[in-house]
């Protein structure tokens, strides 16, 4: 037995297709806000999960250090404050209030680290010297641009995907600049009423990718154990973040495993500001209790993509209440705890896990309900 709540030690866990053995610390990047809009279910579930990989983690005796970065340097977040008639750092810093009650109402843990991309920009300089160190990047109008034309191949995507998702984010694809279309910049010249920093190559600000990159260069060093975030930043923006580190450090792979979260959609559409079909945190739980909540974004595969219905919290609600009932009872049973825990082990498997704990009863229920935070 060991001093992380009393659970047989393990080797390895699943995650993703990947059998990681378990070392210590476990650090995991949790790809964060960009703070001009209130949180929605869809960024919920990626928390919520990330929250639960690290909790399982634990659970297999690793500690863990979390890093969840804000991106508070960024051109949506810019037009947002400027439209409200704010400075981007103030809006910023307002929003990231907003986001961390509703992240405590939903029984997150505070990461670690929460570092801000401003406080970082000298790292991104940094980074994009030894991206044109390396050869891997080139200068040019007083950007910096990271050589990407491998990043679509090792992502295993045709180009005509690559450019569709990459369009999606707002990638310029006819910038003349580039010497490939999909290079993308390390650094970007800035207009004197847009935010800037000074560097060699003259005022400017990150690229988004870039500043991922260096945050989790300065925060957890050259390779992490798990990259997480939502299935749609699988690529451009992981594919582009573990490439730009591998170049400028020489290590790989960035991350032994990826932990991208399946989208939530509603009427079979994305959740995203853009299509206004926005399921608010905080509007649900004025309705609905956390645990319920938290219970209806786990008790499903992760990778899943899958159609939220408001109807599914109520019966979330009564599975709960099913386990609070079962961790109740007296019974003491090794080969249940094992079982609920071989199966969190298994690819966080929590609907297997629930269907074991609420028919055992006892401690293995009460081990899962303190595991996934829902005691």
């Amino acid at each position: 037995m060991d001093h992380h709540g009393g659970q047989e030690h393990t080797d390895r866990i699943r995650l993703g297709g990947c059998a990681l053995p378990v070392v210590s610390p476990a650090r995991l990047y949790v790809c964060g806000i960009t703070p001009y809009d209130v949180t929605h279910l869809g960024h919920a579930s990626t928390f919520v999960w990330a929250d639960a990989a690290a909790a399982v983690f634990r659970l297999a005796g690793a500690e863990t250090v979390t890093c969840r970065n804000v991106t508070d340097v960024d051109d949506v977040l810019t037009r947002a404050a400027e439209q409200r008639g704010r400075h981007y750092d103030e809006f910023a810093l307002e929003q990231e209030f907003l986001f961390g009650r509703d992240m405590a109402a939903l029984r997150v843990r505070r990461p670690e680290h929460e570092p801000r991309a401003r406080h970082h920009v000298g790292r991104v300089v940094q980074l994009a010297s030894a991206l044109l160190a390396t050869g891997h990047g080139y200068q040019r109008g007083g950007a910096v641009y990271f050589r990407g034309a491998g990043v679509v191949e090792k992502a295993g995507l045709t180009v005509e995907h690559a450019t569709e998702l990459a369009t999606e984010f707002g990638d310029r694809a006819g910038d003349p600049d580039r010497d490939d279309a999909f290079d993308v910049p390390v650094w970007r010249p800035s207009a004197d009423d847009a935010p800037g920093w000074p560097s060699p190559w003259g005022r400017g600000r990150p690229g988004w990718h870039a500043e991922c990159a260096a945050i989790a260069l300065g925060v957890l060093g050259p390779a992490v154990d798990v990259l997480a975030g939502g299935a749609d930043l699988a690529f451009p923006h992981h594919a582009y973040q573990a490439a730009m580190v591998e170049a400028a450090t020489g290590v790989g792979p960035f991350a032994r495993a990826g932990f991208g979260v399946g989208t939530v959609t509603v009427d079979g559409a994305k959740m995203a500001k853009s299509t206004g079909n926005l399921v608010l945190v905080s509007d649900l739980l004025e309705h609905h209790p956390a645990a319920a909540v938290r219970l209806l974004l786990l008790n499903r595969p992760w990778q899943q993509t899958w159609e939220f219905r408001r109807a599914d919290i109520d019966d979330q609600a009564k599975t709960l209440d099913r386990l609070y009932s079962a961790a109740g009872t007296a019974r003491t049973s090794q080969t249940a705890t094992g079982a609920v825990t071989a199966a969190l082990l298994d690819d966080l498997d929590v609907p297997t896990a629930v269907a074991i704990a609420e028919e055992s009863g006892g401690d293995a229920a009460r081990l899962l309900l303190r595991t996934l935070a829902l005691d």
